[in-house]
C-alpha cells in the first residue's frame, strides 16, 4: 500500500530529440546555470570595479566549465563509485554515463580559478567570491534535474509529501532533490545575492567562506533524509560521504570568513 500524498511526475528525462541526438534536461541545467553564473560574474565585475571585459569573463566561464566537469567526474570516481572505476578504468571518462560530485566539481572549478586569474589578472580568492554568488544557480537546476531523472531520492518516509519513485521501490520517499534545490539552491542564493550587494564590497575570501559553510550546513542536514549511495551505504554511524566530505567545507568556510575580515582586503585590491 502506498502512503505518497504526491504522485511523481514522470517527466521524460529527454527533452528534445532531434534525429539520433538526444538533449537531456540535465544537460540543460548544467547550460542554464552556467549562463546564469556568468550573468553573475558580470554584474559583481562592474559593482566590484574589476575592468573585466566580455572577452576576460568569456575565459573565466571557460576555466569553470572545464573545473567542474573534470572535477566532478574525478570526485564521483575517487569518492562515490565504491572502487568500480579501478577495475574498469576505461569508463571513469563516460561522463554522458552519469555520476558526477558536487565536491569534486567544488575542488575543480577551484583549481580552474587559479589558472583563470592569472590569464585576466584578478586575484583568485576574488573570482572564488564571485563563482561562490552564482554557485547556487547550478545546484538549484542541477537538484531539479536530479528529480527529473528518478534518482538521488531520499529514504523512505510516511510524510504526506513523500514520493514513489520508479526505481525507489514501492515505498514513499522524501524527495531529498528538492529539499537539496530549495536549500542549496534558492536559499543559498539569496543570502549571496544580500552579501554581495553590499557597498563597500565585503573582504575579498569572506563571500566564498560564506558558500562554503552555509552549504556544508545544508548538505549535512539534507544527508540525514536522502538514501546514500547504493554501492556505499552508510561510512559508519549512520553517516554518509556527503556528510564527510562536507566537514572539511565547513571548517574551511568558518577559517576563510574569520581570515578574510581579519586582512580587510577589498575585492578590487592588488
Amino acid at each position: 500500500m502506498s502512503f505518497a500524498a504526491i504522485a511523481y511526475p514522470a517527466i521524460d528525462p529527454v527533452a528534445l530529440r532531434l534525429g539520433p541526438l538526444a538533449i537531456h534536461w540535465y544537460g540543460i541545467a548544467y547550460l542554464v546555470g552556467f549562463v546564469g553564473a556568468a550573468l553573475v560574474l558580470r554584474w559583481l565585475a562592474r559593482r566590484w570595479e574589476l575592468g573585466l571585459t566580455d572577452d576576460d569573463l568569456l575565459t573565466i566561464v571557460l576555466a569553470a566549465v572545464i573545473g567542474v566537469i573534470a572535477g566532478g567526474r574525478l570526485g564521483y570516481v575517487l569518492f562515490y563509485s565504491g572502487g568500480y572505476y579501478f577495475t574498469h578504468p576505461t569508463e571513469a571518462f563516460a561522463i554522458w554515463d552519469g555520476g558526477m560530485s558536487f565536491h569534486g566539481g567544488l575542488t575543480g572549478i577551484m583549481i580552474a580559478s587559479v589558472v583563470a586569474g592569472r590569464l585576466v589578472d584578478v586575484p583568485w580568492l576574488t573570482l572564488c567570491d564571485m563563482g561562490a554568488v552564482g554557485t547556487p544557480i547550478g545546484l538549484f537546476l542541477g537538484r531539479v534535474a536530479n528529480f527529473i531523472n528518478d534518482e538521488l531520492w531520499g529514504r523512505a518516509t510516511t510524510v504526506p509529501w513523500g514520493v514513489v519513485f520508479p526505481s525507489g521501490g514501492s515505498l514513499p520517499r522524501h524527495p531529498s532533490q528538492l529539499y537539496e534545490a530549495v536549500l542549496e539552491g534558492l536559499v543559498l542564493f539569496t543570502i549571496m545575492l544580500v552579501l554581495a550587494a553590499k557597498l563597500p564590497p565585503r573582504p575579498r575570501g569572506e563571500l566564498i567562506g560564506w558558500m562554503l559553510s552555509l552549504y556544508a550546513i545544508f548538505r549535512i542536514g539534507v544527508e540525514f533524509f536522502r538514501e546514500p549511495d547504493a554501492q556505499l551505504g552508510f561510512i559508519a554511524g549512520g553517516v554518509t560521504m556527503g556528510q564527510v566530505l562536507s566537514v572539511p567545507m565547513l571548517v574551511g568556510g568558518l577559517a576563510l570568513i574569520v581570515w578574510a575580515r581579519r586582512r580587510g582586503l577589498p575585492p578590487n585590491a592588488v
